[in-house]
């Protein structure tokens, strides 16, 4: 389907011309500007896509020739060298309008800033492909699913088996595969691409929410690693265990973004499109007190979530920026930041996309037009990493100021 840019889908609210803007872009930046520009492009069809599922390929393809998938890359290997915030920021407003693409921008940058702090040669020559072919990245790393294993050769390894949740693998040029040793179980992990012989993405992601995101099963049989593909191990030091702070952080960035669009598409269908209650004694539905008090209390919510995911996003600014020199304390600090801003972020996005229904009246919730899009995707995530553990955490430092214990989640 093709939309030309500017115009609405049917049944989609335009937005009345003399409301505030809501949660704007930094268009002065030029990477949140691009953004910016991606999302209205990605708005047109959001809706069907989601409805659809499969593989966002052309959003991809736009989201490759933008350059914003070199972001994070270091200058001297070809990227952009930006802080990690600003990519936050940008998947942030993908999702007001799409959470999968939101939730694969950000993946996206795992093995890649995995890379990037391993400081070998081997990660440095794979950070200069990339940035030149602006590679888009998946990942095969489910920690949980102990269902693929590698057979040691002459040569390096043998996999077979499979891994569960491999987002963004069915639109990834490389992806980052983890295998345990048939014989020791150790835990092994290599850059390939996508597309190496023996590999079957099947595509089968079925979840109610996040539908492009291919978070479903990847097939290996008899796929071959060379030796010089396979990562060094790398010793548990504080930034190499920030990698759980970086997953977390795209989580609660989509919850934000998510929230925002969703208040944003409720707003405007309020003004444009719903009547007002035959008891409220208002002949517009914005003049009802309870409709004002509602939205009112949404906004303030937004609000406070979007203010701590910035503050969660310096300190891992500043967590990075200690590249080597981070220390285990400045590390914690940095997890306490990031999960008292997911727990925060997941609460307001389960809330603002369930009552949005409630200010805009019985007839939004047809499928239509989409809304309830906004709801499922947020529910998806926060069942993946529930808020009770890092709610848990952050009170345990509160109390005692002991930090999370290094893991998957924390």
């Amino acid at each position: 389907m093709t939309v030309k840019p500017g115009t609405f889908e049917p049944n989609q609210p335009e937005p009345t011309p003399n409301l505030p803007a809501l949660f704007e872009a930094d268009r002065d930046n030029p990477y949140l500007a691009k953004a910016a520009e991606l999302t209205e492009i990605f708005a047109h069809d959001a809706v069907e896509r989601d409805q659809l599922g499969g593989r966002p390929c052309e959003q991809i393809r736009l989201l490759k020739e933008s350059g914003l998938v070199n972001l994070l890359i270091p200058k001297e290997f070809g990227g952009e060298g930006q802080p990690y915030s600003t990519a936050l920021r940008v998947l942030r407003e993908f999702s007001k309008v799409d959470g999968s693409l939101g939730h694969l921008y950000g993946y996206h940058f795992s093995p890649l800033q995995n890379a990037a702090t391993a400081g070998d040669n081997r990660s440095h020559e794979i950070l200069r492909r990339s940035a030149d072919g602006r590679w888009f990245w998946g990942n095969t790393t489910n920690s949980f699913s102990k269902s693929l294993f590698g057979r040691k050769t002459a040569g390096g390894v043998i996999l077979n088996g499979f891994r569960p949740f491999a987002s963004g693998s069915h639109v990834a040029d490389y992806l980052m595969v983890a295998w345990e040793d048939e014989e020791t179980t150790q835990r092994s992990f290599a850059y390939i691409p996508a597309n190496r012989p023996g590999i079957t993405i099947a595509d089968d992601w079925d979840g109610i929410g996040q539908r492009q995101t291919g978070s479903g099963r990847v097939f290996y049989k008899d796929v071959g690693i060379d030796g010089d593909e396979i990562l060094a191990e790398r010793p548990r030091d504080p930034i190499a265990l920030l990698a759980p702070q970086q997953q977390q952080s795209v989580l609660l960035n989509v919850f934000v973004g998510t929230a925002q669009g969703a208040l944003t598409a409720a707003r405007d269908y309020t003004v444009t499109k719903s009547r007002p209650w035959i008891y409220s004694g208002v002949e517009r539905h914005v003049d009802d007190p309870w409709i004002k008090r509602q939205y009112g209390e949404l906004w303030t919510k937004v609000q406070a979530a979007t203010a701590l995911a910035d503050r969660a996003a310096q300190a891992l600014d500043a967590a990075y920026a200690k590249g080597a020199a981070l220390t285990a304390d400045e590390r914690g600090q940095a997890a306490i930041a990031v999960a008292s801003a997911n727990v925060l972020a997941g609460k307001v996005a389960l809330e603002v996309t369930s009552e949005i229904f409630e200010v805009m009246g019985a007839r939004s919730a047809v499928r239509a037009h989409g809304f309830d899009r906004f709801w499922r995707n947020v529910r998806i995530h926060t069942l993946h990493n529930p808020a009770e553990y890092k709610t848990r955490n952050v009170g345990t430092w509160f109390l005692t100021g002991d930090y999370p214990e290094p893991g998957i989640f924390q």
